[in-house]
């Protein structure tokens, strides 16, 4: 426990800064997937207080995540009763916990970093984009959506309508947000300490309460309304707060469509969790490593207890995590606290948190996916070559124009496509002068490399020396074997001398299968 404290004064701050990005999020996923807002603020809670215990990961934050929107609206759309969908919450946290136990943990390895990369960007860009509307007072969209098409909109149609629609304080909210947030990063904020023991985007707050609030005063048609402020639930009592929570009934069991709905949640929660929790290791200033399985076993008691008490399913949401690394969190008590200062303001003060700005809280986003989505990633990923730009670009564009998972899908398939070409063009090296030719067969060589292998062989002129040199290659396919078969058996008609070089200790060789055959010299 004394651990856990001893990087307080870098995580209380941090804590503050997640719980003001949170709070939005949880109540407009909640929105977007057309449950009850409570249920969001539930979600949130579990996440910080039960995940952040029980996770191996520093500084990643869990909630409720805009990725699952769409597949807890249509299973509530589906199910038809909120709490035959809170059972299959509890049955997915129970399908995540057995993963977490088969070491399942070990799929986000294989993602590639241009990936991982790719997605942080992309996350960066989405933010910037759709919080626009936010920062200036159109707010169509639920806070956290992260969808391309929404509400008849779509990502950059919302951006020009949203034009239309500027509200002049959300606007003055907006504008002196990002100054403060801009500012606070200069040398001579940095350089005050006094100025660093609050987070930025606690000022920004306040601030944007006080406009607002001056606005009001002396320019009340021009104030923010009602849905361009935080709209936590408010209880009257302690019997109305306790409402707020929903059980599920055993009774739907027997329901074939609960079990396909849990099935689908823990799925794509699980991959949303290990890709999360990579890209946030990755942001990690101390390039700690979180422990996949231990995550998964973590995500699926929050995601039961969740269930269990009304919440909507839970992910490590990439949002959250950045907003905690950007604020100068060492480690994951800024999760926890989040969590405890979340149920604290619900159950206290959700009418003052009510009275902040979404604007403020959209330069905050946005000034986060600047962070994210910073022009140095892009330069960095063009100088390592297009192998690893073109997938990082195509994450990127991918996940802008579709969703999350769907992106990240389609960038690893790309990843692979290099891979294969990379390896294909490495796996056979092919030198002549004059009429010697050296064939030298390297690393593994597939079926894939049969053309190219075929194709330069039958260019091999009369009266050749080929010396076909299979010693680097860790493995050869029977394709290959059968190709060089072919040419070592019609060589001696075009008086082409053919000598084949292999590692002894190497017996795994396909090549080596009938070394009588393939080991002779034609003359």
């Amino acid at each position: 426990m004394k651990k856990l404290f001893q990087n307080a004064a870098a995580d209380v701050p941090a804590s503050v800064v997640v719980l003001l990005v949170a709070v939005p999020l949880c109540l407009g996923i909640a929105l977007g997937s057309n449950a009850p807002l409570f249920s969001g603020i539930i979600a949130g809670i579990v996440g910080g207080i039960v995940i952040g215990f029980l996770s191996g990961s520093s500084l990643s934050v869990s909630g409720p995540a805009a990725g699952l929107t769409v597949i807890v609206a249509a299973a509530i759309g589906k199910l038809q009763v909120f709490e035959a969908f809170l059972l299959a919450v509890v049955i997915a946290g129970c399908f995540q916990l057995l993963l977490g136990f088969l070491k399942a943990g070990v799929i986000g390895d294989y993602v590639p970093n241009s990936v991982i990369k790719g997605m942080l960007a992309a996350i960066g860009i989405i933010l910037i984009l759709k919080q626009f509307p936010h920062l200036v007072g159109y707010d169509k969209d639920f806070v956290g959506d992260e969808s391309f098409s929404q509400n008849g909109e779509n990502t950059f149609s919302g951006i020009f309508n949203a034009i239309n629609y500027i509200t002049p304080a959300a606007m003055v909210i907006g504008v002196v947000s990002i100054a403060i947030l801009i500012s606070w990063e200069r040398k001579f904020f940095k350089s005050k300490k006094i100025f660093q023991l609050i987070p930025a985007p606690l000022i920004v707050v306040l601030s944007a309460v006080l406009i607002n609030e001056y606005f009001i005063q002396f320019h009340p048609t021009n104030a923010l309304q009602v849905k361009q402020l935080v709209q936590l639930p408010v209880a009257t009592d302690v019997q109305s707060f306790f409402s707020f929570f929903t059980f599920p009934k055993l009774q739907y069991l027997k329901n074939p469509d609960v079990w396909i709905s849990a099935l689908t949640l823990a799925i794509v929660a699980s991959l949303e969790t290990l890709l999360s929790i990579e890209a946030v290791d990755k942001l990690d200033p101390y390039k700690r490593v979180t422990p996949p399985n231990r995550e998964l076993k973590a995500q699926g008691i929050g995601n039961i207890i969740s269930g269990l008490i009304g919440g909507l399913p839970l992910t490590s949401v990439i949002v959250r995590s950045s907003a905690n690394v950007n604020s100068g969190a060492k480690s994951k008590l800024s999760a926890i606290l989040h969590g405890i200062l979340m149920l604290l303001c619900v159950m206290f003060i959700p009418g003052l948190l009510n009275k902040i700005p979404l604007a403020a809280l959209a330069a905050v986003l946005i000034y986060t996916g600047y962070k994210l989505a910073k022009i140095t990633l892009f330069k960095e990923f063009y100088s390592k070559g297009w192998d690893q730009f073109i997938p990082f670009c195509v994450t990127i564009v991918a996940i802008l124009m579709t969703d999350l998972l769907i992106g990240i899908l389609i960038g690893i398939g790309v990843g692979l496509f290099f891979m294969v070409r990379s390896n294909f063009r490495s796996s056979v090296f092919v030198v002549h002068d004059d009429n010697n030719y050296l064939f030298r067969l390297r690393k593994d060589v597939s079926f894939l490399n049969k053309p190219i292998i075929k194709y330069k062989l039958e260019s091999v002129p009369e009266n050749s020396y080929v010396i076909i040199d299979a010693t680097r290659a860790d493995f050869i396919d029977q394709d290959i074997v059968d190709t060089v078969n072919e040419f070592t058996n019609h060589a001696q008609l075009k008086n082409i001398k053919v000598e084949i070089k292999r590692s002894p200790n190497k017996v795994r060789h396909g090549l080596f299968n009938e070394p009588e055959q393939l080991l002779k010299t034609i003359i």
